[in-house]
């Protein structure tokens, strides 16, 4: 049985390691600062996050395109758009 702070490193590593720079640094600083306050349910829907591709979660976080709005990581989309990748 994998345990809750395995299961968070091993999303922390996926969030960094995306295959595109952005995303590696739009998700991984995302994860770094909000994985440990999710619960099971809200891991469980950044799990399915991290199996869209690349561009559209790009697209979702630039305003090119609306994240949608009935998938279970609609709420996470609105977080991580909201999270300040770098603070002044």
């Amino acid at each position: 049985i994998e345990t809750m702070d395995n299961r968070r490193k091993k999303l922390l590593f996926r969030s960094w390691h995306r295959g595109t720079k952005e995303m590696d640094i739009i998700l991984g600083n995302f994860a770094e600062k909000h994985l440990a306050a999710l619960d099971d349910t809200q891991l469980d829907a950044y799990e399915s996050l991290l199996e869209v591709p690349d561009p559209d979660i790009y697209n979702w976080v630039t305003g090119k395109n609306p994240p949608p709005a009935n998938e279970p990581y609609s709420s996470l989309v609105e977080k991580i758009i909201n999270n300040k990748v770098y603070e002044a």
